[in-house]
């Protein structure tokens, strides 16, 4: 097991006469790192929500794993409401669980779910921040493309906003990945690949990047980890989420736009501002990586006006002026 559940690991370790079942935990992330290629991230939270759950099946003598039941899910759930955790945060330890189970019922070793039970509590539908395309343009304006950082910069927030690429997905772009003129190849979500047009601004952006990068992989102390890798560090190593989240904080601020925006707030952007600009909403599907149109079709929820507008001027009956009978 590797460290984003060494949490695990470690109350599995912790004390011995442990019941046989715990074993399934651990093999349970096994399936989860290998199989699912779950991310770190994915990891490391399931890890906190199964530690959690084991710690409250303490007080019940849980000898097989059939003793678990809905309504120690139940008691469980009570003691996350009482904690007052966000109702994301419930459903995403509940996701946790629900995937325990249903790993445990595809392996025959409980007959059913004891998750299908117990629903998911409602969570409230917050409508995505995105930047308005002002904005934008003195978001990308606002790095030194003259400098090696400045022009990593700029080709950062060129391709978050040319194509909606999530931060995970940016930082593990390498120099094979942009091969084909004109696109990008993305991993997405369980290793999707995916293929998303760049366009020619975006482009100038990272040829410029190119061009400085070898100054950056120049002063690397020793081997970097990932020569391959297409954004790098000014130590030369691989870029991090992380880092990415802090460049773009530092330009928002700079521009100072009229709300904070992360990396997924320019995804959300470039999302948007396809869709008011009359894309399909399956083809930003496909571009977004969304494996539900459902997904999607909130954005349809940011831009009424302009739905409406479009509606009134096409529909043969909707009384726009652009549909009034000629006599």
């Amino acid at each position: 097991m590797k460290q984003e559940t060494g949490q695990i690991s470690s109350k599995l370790n912790s004390s011995e006469g442990e019941p046989g079942w715990l074993q399934w935990v651990q093999r349970y992330f096994d399936y989860m790192r290998v199989v699912r290629q779950a991310s770190p991230h994915t990891l490391r939270a399931y890890s906190v929500d199964m530690g959690a759950f084991l710690d409250f099946l303490k007080d019940f003598e849980i000898v097989e794993l059939k003793d678990i039941t809905k309504f120690h899910l139940r008691g469980f759930l009570g003691t996350l409401h009482k904690q007052d955790n966000k109702a994301s945060t419930l459903n995403r330890k509940l996701s946790c669980l629900r995937s325990f189970f249903r790993f445990l019922v595809k392996n025959e070793l409980i007959p059913k779910n004891p998750m299908d039970a117990i629903s998911q509590p409602k969570q409230p539908k917050n409508l995505p921040r995105f930047l308005s395309q002002d904005e934008v343009e003195r978001l990308l304006a606002a790095p030194d493309k003259r400098t090696a950082l400045g022009s990593r910069d700029r080709a950062i927030l060129e391709l978050f906003y040319a194509t909606g690429i999530r931060v995970s997905e940016l930082v593990s772009t390498d120099l094979k990945d942009l091969e084909m003129r004109g696109f990008i190849r993305v991993f997405g979500k369980g290793r999707k690949e995916r293929m998303v047009p760049i366009g020619a601004l975006a482009l100038e952006a990272v040829d410029t990047y190119m061009f400085f990068r070898s100054q950056l992989l120049a002063k690397a102390t020793k081997t970097p980890a990932a020569p391959e890798a297409l954004f790098l560090n000014y130590k030369g190593g691989r870029l991090t989420a992380r880092s990415v989240r802090r460049v773009v904080d530092k330009y928002v601020l700079e521009v100072a736009t009229r709300c904070r925006i992360s990396p997924h707030g320019l995804r959300h952007t470039f999302a948007t501002h396809l869709l008011e600009a009359g894309a399909d909403l399956r083809g930003i599907q496909e571009l977004l990586g969304h494996s539900s149109l459902s997904t999607t079709q909130r954005y349809t929820h940011l831009n009424i006006k302009g739905l409406m507008s479009a509606y009134n001027l096409a529909h043969p009956r909707a009384g726009g002026s652009g549909n009034k009978s000629k006599t």
